[in-house]
């Protein structure tokens, strides 16, 4: 089955790109196109669907400004990750930053968003509150993770992209892919196993 993301090979992309970039109907079918893929990984990055929602808009307008100079050397969907990626993480420094500045981290709040979590069924809701609270716990370890390594992970068990295609979307090599994903899971493992133990 073709992945959503598949319908532009990069010989068409170019062509397809550029038509984008001066004709509102063909910009908006490129919106529709990948507009779920860029929601994914947001949402993924900063399990917040607000943010998640504003930086999805944020990617497609610098992929607006930016069309005319997309290349065929990557599908589009790998140039949208690759933005998408960036604004988060940029997103996510600036919210650090402020975050001390402001002194909030004397004061945590809960970051996640509610809608990430399953809602209770009246049929069983104690299995219900169950899967939210682990959900919640995976969530929050997802969140601790290292920049870099979360980046991999989402890619990588989320999205189903390869090594070799997390290295062209991060930009370094497949080792350092591998690494980050050993890293990640390790350091999941940990975080999981403490709260399991709690």
């Amino acid at each position: 089955m073709r992945k959503t993301t598949d319908w532009l090979e990069p010989r068409e992309s170019d062509a397809t790109a550029r038509r984008a970039a001066h004709d509102p109907s063909a910009f908006r079918a490129f919106y529709e196109a990948h507009q779920a893929l860029v929601f994914n990984v947001c949402f993924r990055m900063l399990a917040h669907r607000q943010e998640a929602e504003d930086l999805t808009q944020e990617v497609f307008l610098k992929a607006f400004q930016s069309l005319d100079q997309l290349r065929g050397e990557s599908k589009v969907s790998t140039w949208l990750y690759r933005i998408a990626l960036n604004r988060c993480l940029n997103h996510l420094r600036r919210k650090r930053r402020e975050r001390w500045l402001s002194l909030d981290f004397l004061f945590p709040t809960d970051e996640g968003d509610s809608t990430a979590q399953p809602a209770a069924t009246e049929d069983n809701p104690r299995e219900a509150l169950q899967q939210r609270e682990l959900e919640t716990g995976v969530q929050a370890a997802i969140r601790s993770l290292p920049d870099a390594q979360r980046a991999a992970l989402v890619l990588h068990v989320y999205e189903r992209l390869s090594y070799a295609e997390i290295a062209v979307v991060m930009r370094c090599s497949v080792a350092s892919v591998e690494s980050r994903l050993h890293r990640a899971k390790q350091n999941l493992a940990r975080r999981l196993a403490s709260l399991w133990k709690q």
